[in-house]
């Protein structure tokens, strides 16, 4: 995962993939069938990764908008950018896939914890510009301005679901 990670998918051959992390390509075929296999097993690996990490947050996070802030620095730590291109990588590669259904089905309980009521566009909104974001700091490098841009996020959503007081 490391090496596909650091160096993508690009065009490399299944036995390029294989040479990389010292294996054979048959090794890879028995395990994931094809490249596309292969693939879409990196797509699931990185995903339920993220989703993993979301529920350890919420658990340890007061409110919504500090779980939002804490995943956000996660998954845009240098650390962990190769990850994120790397699974836009997959995604174009692999074509269409619902995976957005996962983060919205593994949010219920999360909105429940914090007694927000369940709302899978709301969830799809929050992915999407998570998403959005991502590829913004790919493209820039500039994780300041798209952290930026999720706090104004953030103050936009909260307004959207506080009821306003007074009259």
């Amino acid at each position: 995962m490391a090496d596909v990670a650091a160096h993508g998918l690009g065009d490399r051959s299944l036995r390029e993939l294989a040479a990389a992390v010292h294996s054979s390509h048959r090794m890879l075929l028995y395990h994931f069938g094809s490249r596309d296999g292969l693939v879409a097993a990196v797509v699931e690996f990185v995903e339920s990764d993220q989703r993993r990490v979301l529920a350890e947050l919420a658990v340890e996070s007061e409110t919504p908008a500090e779980l939002i802030r804490r995943l956000w620095r996660r998954v845009s730590a240098p650390e962990v950018l190769p990850f994120v291109r790397l699974f836009f990588e997959t995604v174009a590669h692999r074509g269409a896939a619902d995976l957005t259904a996962p983060w919205i089905e593994e949010s219920a309980p999360i909105t429940e914890r914090f007694g927000l009521p369940f709302d899978p566009a709301e969830i799809r909104l929050g992915v999407a510009v998570t998403r959005g974001l991502l590829v913004d700091v790919i493209l820039t490098g500039d994780v300041s301005a798209a952290t930026e841009s999720l706090e104004r996020f953030i103050e936009h959503w909260q307004s959207a679901v506080t009821p306003a007081e007074g009259g």
